[in-house]
Protein backbone atom coordinates (compact mmCIF):
# COMPACT_ATOMS: atom_id res chain seq x y z
CA UNK A 1 0.00 0.00 0.00
CA UNK A 2 1.33 3.41 -0.92
CA UNK A 3 1.63 6.11 1.68
CA UNK A 4 -0.06 9.39 0.83
CA UNK A 5 0.04 11.06 4.26
CA UNK A 6 3.72 11.71 4.95
CA UNK A 7 3.78 15.20 6.43
CA UNK A 8 4.39 15.08 10.17
CA UNK A 9 2.32 18.21 10.65
CA UNK A 10 -0.61 16.66 8.80
CA UNK A 11 -0.39 13.50 10.90
CA UNK A 12 -0.35 15.50 14.14
CA UNK A 13 -3.37 17.54 13.01
CA UNK A 14 -5.23 14.34 12.12
CA UNK A 15 -4.57 12.88 15.58
CA UNK A 16 -5.68 16.09 17.33
CA UNK A 17 -8.88 16.31 15.24
CA UNK A 18 -9.53 12.61 15.82
CA UNK A 19 -9.14 12.99 19.58
CA UNK A 20 -11.45 16.01 19.56
CA UNK A 21 -14.15 14.06 17.72
CA UNK A 22 -13.57 11.03 19.94
CA UNK A 23 -14.10 13.21 23.02
CA UNK A 24 -17.73 13.65 21.93
CA UNK A 25 -18.34 10.29 23.56
CA UNK A 26 -17.81 12.00 26.91
CA UNK A 27 -20.16 14.92 26.26
CA UNK A 28 -23.06 13.47 24.29
CA UNK A 29 -25.75 11.30 25.83
CA UNK A 30 -27.65 8.27 24.64
CA UNK A 31 -26.96 6.73 21.29
CA UNK A 32 -25.66 10.05 19.91
CA UNK A 33 -22.43 9.47 21.83
CA UNK A 34 -21.41 6.78 19.35
CA UNK A 35 -20.91 9.46 16.70
CA UNK A 36 -17.69 10.12 18.60
CA UNK A 37 -16.32 6.84 17.26
CA UNK A 38 -15.89 8.60 13.92
CA UNK A 39 -12.81 10.14 15.53
CA UNK A 40 -11.07 6.80 15.06
CA UNK A 41 -10.96 7.40 11.30
CA UNK A 42 -8.53 10.37 11.29
CA UNK A 43 -6.45 8.67 13.98
CA UNK A 44 -6.21 5.52 11.85
CA UNK A 45 -5.24 7.50 8.75
CA UNK A 46 -2.46 9.16 10.74
CA UNK A 47 -1.17 5.84 12.08
CA UNK A 48 -1.26 3.97 8.77
CA UNK A 49 -0.23 7.03 6.70
CA UNK A 50 -2.92 6.25 4.16
CA UNK A 51 -6.14 8.13 3.50
CA UNK A 52 -8.55 6.73 0.90
CA UNK A 53 -10.18 10.13 0.35
CA UNK A 54 -6.82 11.77 -0.34
CA UNK A 55 -6.04 8.93 -2.72
CA UNK A 56 -9.29 9.43 -4.63
CA UNK A 57 -8.69 13.19 -4.84
CA UNK A 58 -5.03 12.64 -5.90
CA UNK A 59 -3.72 14.58 -2.89
CA UNK A 60 -0.24 13.45 -1.90
CA UNK A 61 1.87 15.14 0.78
CA UNK A 62 4.90 12.90 0.18
CA UNK A 63 7.35 15.17 -1.61
CA UNK A 64 10.30 12.76 -1.64
CA UNK A 65 8.59 10.13 -3.79
CA UNK A 66 8.20 12.54 -6.73
CA UNK A 67 11.89 13.36 -7.00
Amino acid sequence: MLHNVCSTTERIVRVIVGLAILSLMLFLEGTARYWGLLGLIPIATAIFRYCPISYLLHVDTCKTRHA
